[in-house]
């Protein structure tokens, strides 16, 4: 029994070890390119999130220009009836004193 579990844990110490061939060089170069692939990934990123601000920014400015035309508009409409209705009780004021 003991024998059987020491030929076992040599077993899979050289399956281990037949796992990791790879060269410190091959895996300094993984590390690099997963490094500049993360880097890639963080810059796409940057580059999504500050046009998607200037995307809001520029809809943000479009609404309050909207928004304030839509008011300078309802102004001038008020503006308008209130001169018309002026007019009116005027011409009304001068009718009924024509005729009394």
């Amino acid at each position: 029994m003991k024998t059987s579990k020491t030929m076992i844990i040599a077993a899979a110490v050289v399956a281990l070890a037949a796992c990791n061939k790879k060269s410190p060089a091959e895996n300094q170069a993984s590390a690099v390119e997963a490094n500049a692939n993360n880097q890639a990934e963080n810059v796409s990123a940057a580059g999504e999130n500050q046009a998607a601000n200037i995307m809001n920014s520029a809809e943000n400015k479009a609404s309050a220009v909207k928004n304030e035309t839509k008011n300078e508009a309802a102004s001038i409409k008020n503006e308008g009836k209130n001169e018309a209705a002026a007019i009116k009780n005027s011409a009304s004021n001068t009718t009924e004193n024509k005729t009394k």
